[in-house]
């Protein structure tokens, strides 16, 4: 079991949805936590819940689409706090649409967020991990790396690809004394990227709230947890591993059973609601720069 009270913590996506949550778990742990967002204002605004929590706070603006300046992150980081303990991606965005309607912009900002920013972190802070043959990075993932969703189909590659990602880095670490996690919720309610649609979870998928994720890292940081799928309660989470394996063998099946539950009616709603989703938490000056990143309205958990 590894001990989370004094580590140095770097959370990606920390200044809203689950990452306020899991900043707020790593509070309550004693934890030094290093929170990366593109809003200084939420930072600062997470900072007083966390010093609040009796946890320790850095905030620094970053936008995770600067790939090639994360090595500076990284040494900023090093120099503010110290080495790295623990890394948390949980940085995210999603954009509906139809395939065919994504620009090349958009599907290089989904992937870049979602799966290359945390893979280039982990390249980054590994070989002080290995050289202290400690350290663990836990990669916030989604059921829907596990079955793609109609009309969210470039969000499902990327959390398909930090899934197997992960599982491959895992074999390699073994024995090193470093650990990697993922974390894969269902529908998370009342925050987040689907609260932010404002389009309802789908009748039997089963949601979890953003304290149940945040309670997921934090055991999955202590008992060296592999794999740890998220979703409303012990029960339904069952189900869902067995479900996900029986669409392994029978995927037509999966499909009758994601129209059933009506998901891609559901994510066809999103396409339309997430318009309205920037104009409510960007005023129109910041609305020209997140079109002009991602040539859409992206909901993003960054």
């Amino acid at each position: 079991m590894s001990i989370i009270a004094g580590q140095t913590v770097l959370l990606t996506g920390a200044s809203r949805g689950i990452g306020v949550f899991i900043a707020r778990a790593l509070a309550k742990e004693k934890a030094t936590i290093v929170g990366v967002s593109r809003s200084q204002q939420a930072l600062d605004q997470v900072a007083a819940e966390v010093k609040a929590l009796g946890g320790r706070w850095l905030g620094i603006k970053y936008d995770l689409s600067k790939l090639e300046d994360l090595p500076n992150l990284i040494q900023q980081i090093n120099q503010l706090a110290g080495p790295i303990d623990i890394l948390i991606n949980n940085a995210g965005i999603e954009i509906y649409k139809k395939f065919q309607d994504y620009s090349t912009a958009e599907l290089q900002s989904i992937l870049t967020i979602n799966l290359l920013s945390g893979m280039e972190l982990s390249r980054l802070v590994l070989p002080t991990m290995l050289a202290q043959n400690r350290g663990h990075i836990v990669n916030i993932a989604s059921l829907a790396g596990k079955k793609g969703n109609p009309y969210n189909s470039v969000y499902s590659a990327s959390k398909a690809g930090f899934l197997i990602w992960t599982d491959a880095l895992r074999q390699e670490l073994a024995s090193t004394g470093v650990e990697i996690s993922a974390i894969c919720p269902g529908y998370v309610s009342g925050e987040g990227m689907i609260a932010d649609t404002g389009v309802p979870i789908p009748k039997l998928a089963g949601a979890s709230t953003p304290d149940d994720v945040a309670k997921a890292v934090i055991r999955a940081i202590k008992q060296n947890q592999a794999e740890v799928i998220v979703n409303q309660d012990p029960t339904t989470e069952t189900l869902s591993k067995l479900l996900i394996g029986l669409w392994q063998i029978f995927p037509l099946f999966g499909d009758a059973v994601y129209q059933l539950m009506g998901v891609g009616k559901l994510n066809q709603l999103r396409i339309e609601n997430q318009k309205h989703v920037a104009l409510k938490f960007s005023g129109s000056k910041s609305m020209v720069t997140a079109t002009s990143d991602a040539t859409s309205s992206p909901s993003r958990n960054n």
